[in-house]
């Protein structure tokens, strides 16, 4: 069976509207992980940047354990420690787990400015 391209078009945009805002949130995302990206999260403290990570794909707001719909008071991803602040990865430098508090932590997550 061969389908035609329009009609194609008309069943992935009925799909995509008949899901819950996070599941299309989770789509989108999806797609940008696939085409890639470069965050930078500064983290901040009394107005200096005290650590920066590079080549973030994504940052996700953690849910609660019983509870799916819920959402924690803290943000994670994975990223490179860029001890330097030349926003790039190093020799020394290597991919890490992070996490940042909605409470304590203030924090600034962009897209790379310096991307090669």
């Amino acid at each position: 069976m061969i389908i035609r391209k329009p009609l194609l078009v008309a069943l992935l945009a009925v799909a995509t509207f008949a899901c819950t805002k996070e599941t299309q949130n989770k789509i989108s995302r999806s797609f940008q992980n696939w085409t890639g990206t470069n965050g930078v999260l500064d983290v901040i403290s009394e107005g200096k940047v005290l650590y920066r990570f590079v080549k973030i794909d994504k940052m996700t707001t953690a849910t609660a354990t019983n509870d799916p719909t819920t959402s924690r008071a803290y943000r994670f991803g994975y990223g490179v420690l860029d001890k330097n602040f030349n926003f790039k990865q190093d020799e020394d430098e290597k991919k890490l787990y992070f996490e940042v508090s909605d409470y304590s932590t203030q924090y600034v997550f962009y897209e790379n400015p310096y991307d090669e």
